[in-house]
């Protein structure tokens, strides 16, 4: 991967960009519609966002915005967002795809994920999904917040296996077992919350390895995730940030350094457990 353009084949040939821009807790506004513009002016293709954010009408905004100023059409770029927990179920889930592409402005989505794994809902919101994918309406589908046991009930009655898995991931949570299971599935990994909300910006270990490049932290961070194959959406609303969160391609980590940062695990969460949430 040389640059913001270059992709990832997900296993039904769809080409998705490694590195994108994530707005997760990100207000709708001017603030939002200017992040997203500028991310795309500066060379990102690829925005996630996800009903619950309750901000995808900035999104679309954003991305009119960044279209225009930015000179490329809506075909360049990869839209993702997930369907929450209070609306999976067949119809439901159908019904609020069409929700969500309509606050952001769009005739299709290029991927479509289930948010969280609720017991007894998802099976039926991933049905929605393959009815979805099958009549042309998004272009990807797969799930967020998946374990292994989740994956696997999922896929004793799924007629199409996710595409992607999209999870918290970061060096304090790196999620070995369950990143070489979805390989071994070929279900791409995607990490979100990439920099722990800001947690490890002065980790000793990382420090060290961005001064000897001269990058910062979460340059570091962006590129451990895209040596191991990771898609990851880092989140910002500051253009210099997102500027500098996408400029990961002229260096490259050892295995050493590789190793250093994969030791700092701790299965440690910022966000909920997928085996004990209550939404």
């Amino acid at each position: 991967m040389k640059n913001l353009q270059d992709t990832i084949k997900l296993s039904n040939g769809i080409k998705m960009p490694w590195l994108g821009l994530g707005v997760f807790k990100v207000e709708e506004g001017q603030v939002l519609v200017e992040a997203i513009s500028s991310a795309i002016k500066t060379g990102y293709r690829s925005i996630d966002t996800a009903a619950i954010y309750a901000n995808e009408s900035g999104v679309g905004e954003g991305i009119k915005k960044g279209i225009e100023e930015a000179g490329i059409t809506r075909e360049d770029l990869f839209i993702t967002s997930k369907v929450w927990t209070e609306d999976l179920g067949y119809e439901e889930t159908l019904k609020a795809y069409e929700v969500s592409l309509e606050k952001i402005g769009l005739n299709y989505l290029d991927l479509y994920l289930i948010h969280w794994p609720k017991e007894g809902k998802y099976k039926e919101a991933w049905r929605a999904l393959e009815t979805l994918y099958k009549a042309g309406k998004v272009k990807a589908i797969g799930v967020s917040n998946f374990q292994i046991h989740h994956l696997e009930e999922l896929m004793k009655d799924a007629e199409i296996k996710p595409m992607i898995n999209q999870i918290e991931l970061h060096p304090r949570l790196t999620q070995k077992g369950l990143i070489a299971y979805c390989k071994e599935k070929g279900i791409q990994v995607e990490a979100w919350s990439p920099l722990m909300q800001g947690q490890l910006l002065n980790q000793p270990e990382l420090v060290e390895i961005a001064s000897k490049y001269q990058k910062s932290v979460a340059q570091v961070i962006i590129r451990w995730d895209l040596q191991n194959e990771i898609v990851t959406i880092p989140k910002s609303v500051k253009e210099h940030r997102i500027i500098e969160n996408g400029n990961v391609f002229d260096f490259m980590l050892t295995k050493e350094e590789m190793d250093t940062i994969d030791a700092l695990n701790m299965d440690q969460r910022v966000g909920p457990d997928p085996d004990n949430f209550d939404f």
